[in-house]
């Protein structure tokens, strides 16, 4: 019996990864039916289900269960579910397909036969409707009204880029996924499915596990966070995004250098695991936030560590919008249909000259001027830019990396921070 979080959802892990026998079966069928072409992010999605990261998600969502996600957090079922997971085809594809009919899902980038899918239903998905869904995941706190939000989010947001860009009917039904594409290959021994991480977490003894989200290289604050999360649990899991994300962000091999670094000089070894997951960023802020935390219960997570401006994107969301969101969710009357992992609730951290080491808002009493303030998006814009980090903003093995990874660049990207991060 295993002292763990149980999976999401109260089925267990649901995997749609095929093996054996059943696998090879299904590639040869696979080759000679419809394909249609997926996105990253639909393929990440994909990927997810098939190694139990989405559980209880089987398929992509029904009209039904799309619209109960966007107003409540909810699947069709009473199932907790805050992001919808939908995959999008051109009105010529799903009117020649059939309901009932089964199709091959291909990765165009790689030619490869991901999944098959039985269409149970095909929706259309109007501007109307995503602007719906724009709205009710992607707008928070920095943008009160919906005036004010699409005067910025067309243009500035890849979260609402991403959805508007869609296109216009949305394929539902069950899955059967052939492949986990590039990632145990490309980032072996980091990539991990949740059975993965769950058995090295019983293997250790733990129980109470923090997740550490990271698509951002690992700076003291992020480092102060995973310190805290292993003082009051069992280990923390620090779990870094392997899937594509916005022009500027640093690709996953060097993130994942950073951390190697970090951990082996300034960490208890033991008390750290490193893993990958191939999602894309949503940049959905407090939803996002939500969606970690889901799916890290499925990987054997107890706690997701929560800090400023959890997956957000410039001024979107307030600073701790992601933290309160938690607050506010439903709570299904069965006890597997609820999300169980819950926040580790961090306030704002920095360095402090005064305090002579890391600290945050509720433990330093100084002022903004003894502080440095501790961004990735900072980093980020600072290394690009050729400008100095002030002492005490990274470990020194870790700004090295960086800076040999921005020396060799020869495209730079504009990097826009959040008011915050900066002082302002």
């Amino acid at each position: 019996m295993s002292n763990l979080i149980p999976p999401h959802g109260g089925k267990g892990l649901t995997c749609c990864l095929l093996e054996g026998k059943e696998l090879e079966d299904e590639k040869k069928k696979a080759e000679n039916l419809k394909k249609v072409p997926i996105s990253p992010r639909e393929k990440g999605d994909l990927i997810m289900m098939g190694i139990g990261g989405f559980s209880p998600l089987t398929g992509f969502m029904t009209k039904a269960d799309w619209q109960s996600v966007c107003d409540d957090c909810l699947l069709a079922d009473g199932t907790f579910w805050p992001i919808p997971v939908t995959l999008s085809v051109e009105k010529e594809i799903a009117e020649g397909i059939k309901d009932g009919e089964e199709v091959a899902l291909l990765d165009t980038a790689r030619n490869e036969i991901m999944a098959t899918m039985k269409v149970t239903e095909r929706f259309q998905m109007t501007k109307e409707n995503k602007e719906f869904e724009c709205e009710k995941v992607y707008m928070g706190e920095g943008t009160k009204t919906p005036e004010e939000f699409w005067k910025i989010a067309k243009d500035d947001h890849p979260g609402v880029q991403m959805v508007m860009n869609q296109h216009d009917y949305n394929l539902a039904g069950p899955v059967k996924v052939l492949s986990e594409g590039e990632y145990p290959v490309k980032y072996a021994g980091i990539y991990q499915r949740p059975e993965e991480s769950r058995k090295e977490f019983e293997k250790r003894g733990w129980k109470e596990v923090a997740a550490l989200q990271l698509r951002n290289p690992m700076h003291r604050s992020h480092e102060y966070l995973a310190k805290i999360a292993v003082e009051v649990c069992d280990g923390v899991y620090i779990h870094s995004l392997v899937g594509n994300l916005k022009p500027g962000d640093i690709p996953a091999e060097v993130r994942v250098k950073c951390i190697d670094s970090l951990v082996k000089n300034y960490f208890v070894e033991e008390k750290v695991v490193q893993g990958g997951y191939p999602l894309d960023m949503r940049y959905a802020g407090p939803r996002e936030g939500l969606l970690h935390a889901t799916f890290r219960q499925n990987y054997g997570c107890s706690r997701m560590i929560i800090g400023r401006d959890h997956a957000g994107v410039g001024d979107f969301y307030g600073m701790f919008e992601a933290q309160t969101i938690f607050d506010q969710i439903p709570t299904p009357d069965e006890p597997g249909k609820a999300l169980l992992c819950t926040p580790l609730k961090i306030d704002w951290t920095f360095f402090c000259y005064k305090c002579d080491g890391m600290a945050s808002l509720r433990t330093c009493p100084h002022a903004k001027d003894d502080r440095v303030l501790l961004s990735g998006t900072m980093l980020r814009k600072l290394l690009s830019e050729g400008g100095n980090l002030p002492d005490h903003f990274g470990r020194d093995e870790v700004v090295e990396i960086l800076r040999q990874y921005y020396e060799g660049l020869t495209d730079k990207v504009e990097i826009k921070t959040h008011k915050a991060a900066t002082g302002a």
